[in-house]
């Protein structure tokens, strides 16, 4: 029976990448024999990367100390009870560490093979270990390599019909369907979220690319005109006739079991190739298109590569291939194709200075610049473009039905997709409508149309914010049980005191934004604001998403009355919570007081 392709059992969450790969760079040289992989496991559970179930109270224990890393001889009792538990470890005790390390060898970021004896983290794993590239790069190079069948799964294999790199795949079908809309004079918007999820996980064969564009045009003239019940009753009929062909069985269980999974398939699809930059979310949300300010790039790779899967001598080879990060040679590393990119660049940042009224930026004559130094000269005017467009951000934040519309998706925010990629950005927003700040520079990646596609790193705050009379930083986490103490304690005040001592000319406040404070959290923030965090006392404002959503309520009043909120007032809202830690004795009465001291400084505003 057919199986389509999913990302999520191929690489995994990609906020585990750079943890592991950080733990498996500790062991490079050594061999990953029986004795490496056991050894990689461990240091996992040492670094509290990897927590087994079915651990008695004393090993949860271990978890929950203010240590960054538990003692090697506790993860080694972890360890051994893992082993205890499982007849398979018992059989073979580095298993575990084999499926630990699967995803880094997989997406070419080290070789940690028994049969290629060393540990070696590579060009591609020791750029992203060095910040010198992020984790849309990172994706982007494996799913240009990534196909089906591989010599490094079983799982599919030629004979049976496939043969596709899926993300080219992916390109090429939204690139058809786009090209079949304008032919018959309808607006190429890409495709559905629901036509995504369907077509493009069963997507197993690049020669099946032309007849699935034309299966999705031929739905979407079904679909027309129809009522919503009509079209959702068309849909579901069209859904387990197509599941019915790529199984080729009419069992109804297995029918309802793909057509379940595949919502799952796609969702995943859609956000780990957000993270490559070459798509684009559209229709509010709804639509997944081809990203239009990456146009050069995307043409110069559907000509080049037609999605077919190269073939390869042996497993070594394509590992290799996979792991090289000069490979392929990228079809628009051209000098023209790269003066076509800069001019489309060019062109975007003459628009967006022109709406955010900044003074236009003098660029050197490129003319004569070799490759590298054009692809430099991208990267220069791309990050230029960004700035550009979080000043567009600050401007449209300033209208109040934008503000309204930031209260309301945080209030709803349980309600959303990708959450904690969510509130870092409407914190950002918010906190760019709330006053005269010089900067708010959120950490998160983004792609061409500046909307976040995943969360802030993890060694850096997660908004820096930049005032007048003071700075700040900005944390947020949707976590709010005790792996948010965990996640969220010693790192906070660790980011608040290195962004202390690079910008110690002025006073630093960080803001803690989460849906609710677990006590461990607070009680961490109160040790640090009432005595000390490696020396000195921190000022950290731990607010509720409640809360904040309650300063911005503030501003839409001060915002009717047409005053405007000053960087300062909020500067005594801070100091006003935090000085008032002074008339509590434990943290629980001055977290619950914090509403009370937003109320009276509200009061206190004269508006």
């Amino acid at each position: 029976m057919k199986k389509t392709w999913s990302l999520s059992t191929t690489v995994r969450s990609p906020e585990r990448i750079l943890p592991f790969l950080k733990v498996l760079k500790e062991i490079e040289g050594e061999n990953f024999d029986k004795i490496g992989q056991e050894k990689f496991q461990m240091l996992l559970i040492q670094n509290r990367l990897y927590k087994p179930t079915g651990l008695n109270s004393t090993q949860l224990g271990y978890y929950e100390t203010l240590e960054d890393k538990m003692k090697i001889t506790e993860a080694e009792e972890i360890f051994g009870t893992m082993v205890e538990r499982s007849k398979e470890l018992q059989k073979d005790r580095g298993l575990r560490g084999r499926t630990s390390v699967a995803p880094l060898t997989k997406m070419g970021l080290a070789v940690a093979k028994k049969s290629t004896g060393q540990v070696e983290i590579t060009e591609l794993g020791n750029a992203f270990l060095e910040n010198k590239i992020d984790i849309g790069y990172v994706y982007f190079r494996f799913f240009i390599k990534w196909q089906i069948p591989n010599l490094d799964s079983a799982d599919y294999k030629l004979e049976d019909g496939y043969d596709i790199k899926p993300f080219i795949g992916v390109l090429h079908l939204i690139s058809a369907v786009n090209e079949k809309s304008k032919e018959s004079g309808e607006k190429e918007k890409g495709i559905s979220k629901e036509e995504f999820s369907l077509f493009c996980p069963t997507l197993i064969n690049y020669r099946k690319i032309e007849s699935y564009s034309k299966k999705i045009i031929a739905l979407r003239t079904d679909l027309k005109s129809k009522t919503k019940q009509e079209q959702r009753i068309i849909w579901d009929k069209y859904k387990k006739a197509f599941a019915r062909e790529f199984l080729g069985t009419n069992k109804t269980t297995e029918i309802q079991k793909l057509l379940q999974n595949l919502k799952d398939y796609g969702d995943n699809a859609i956000r780990y190739i957000r993270l490559t930059r070459y798509i684009h979310i559209r229709g509010g949300g709804f639509y997944i298109d081809l990203e239009p300010r990456r146009s050069v790039e995307i043409n110069a790779l559907l000509d080049f590569d037609n999605a077919q899967s190269k073939v390869f001598s042996s497993k070594e080879e394509y590992l290799g291939y996979i792991s090289n990060i000069s490979k392929p040679i990228l079809p628009w590393e051209t000098k023209e194709k790269l003066n076509e990119i800069i001019k489309q660049l060019l062109e975007d940042i003459k628009i967006y200075t022109t709406e955010t009224r900044q003074k236009p930026k003098s660029f050197p004559d490129h003319r004569e610049f070799d490759n590298d130094n054009l692809k430099k000269f991208i990267n220069d005017l791309r990050n230029y473009r960004r700035e550009l467009q979080d000043h567009e951000n600050h401007r449209k934040s300033q209208n109040t039905e934008q503000i309204k519309e930031y209260i309301e998706n945080l209030e709803n925010i349980f309600k959303a997709d990708d959450r904690p990629v969510l509130l870092e950005k409407l914190s950002t927003l918010g906190l760019n409508a709330l006053n005269d700040a010089i900067k708010i520079q959120p950490n998160y990646p983004v792609g061409d149309d500046n909307e976040p596609t995943f969360t802030a790193p993890a060694n850096t705050p997660d908004i820096e914010c930049f005032y007048q009379s003071f700075n700040a930083i900005c944390e947020v986490t949707m976590l709010t049980g005790r792996d948010q103490w965990y996640n969220e304690g010693q790192p906070v005040m660790r980011h608040l005191r290195d962004f202390e001592n690079k910008h110690n000319d002025k006073t630093t406040y960080c803001l803690f934004i989460a849906p609710q404070m677990h006590r461990d959290t607070i009680n961490t923030f109160w040790t640090a604001i009432k005595y000390e965090y490696e020396g000195n006392k921190q000022r950290i404002i731990p607010l509720s998403i409640n809360n904040f959503v309650s300063l911005l309520k503030v501003l839409v009043q001060i915002k009717s009355k047409n005053k405007f909120l000053k960087h300062s007032e909020i500067a005594r809202l801070y100091d006003e919570i935090i000085n008032s830690s002074n008339s509590f004795s434990d943290s629980d009465g001055w977290l619950r007081n914090i509403p009370t001291a937003i109320s009276s400084w509200q009061k206190s505003l004269n508006f």
